[in-house]
């Protein structure tokens, strides 16, 4: 099998801007990218992304983090994750990405996307 680098590590949280802050201060993490309900923070020293999500009302806090793998192409990994046990869940389409949400055995929960990862150097070429 193909190694899958974790692109990014996704927190479900009620207040974005709260946690982003506590992230930038703390540890010199820097905004890369953002949407209504989604902003992602690069590592200063590169590695994996940290993705903050607004939590649903019906979510409790803190209860919720997802682990998202990159790959280039999402319903070939999960059909040869399949044939090979590993179940996901629909291939989702988003605004230039797929991605398909699993579970590993603990029941924690994970992802495929071929989101493509954001970047500090990235960030700053495009601002």
């Amino acid at each position: 099998m193909t190694a899958t680098p974790i692109a990014r590590v996704i927190l479900y949280v009620r207040d974005i801007t709260k946690v982003a802050a506590f992230y930038q201060t703390y540890f010199g993490f820097e905004t890369v990218g953002s949407e209504p309900g989604w902003l992602e923070l690069a590592s200063p020293g590169g590695g994996c992304c940290i993705a903050l999500h607004q939590a649903a009302k019906s979510q409790r806090r803190g209860s919720e983090i997802k682990i998202v793998f990159w790959v280039e192409d999402v319903t070939k990994f999960k059909a040869h994750c399949e044939a090979n046990g590993l179940k996901f869940g629909a291939v989702h389409a988003a605004p230039g990405f797929q991605f398909a949400n699993g579970k590993d055995p603990a029941g924690n929960s994970i992802s495929i996307s071929s989101r493509p990862r954001a970047t500090v150097a990235k960030a700053r070429s495009q601002g």
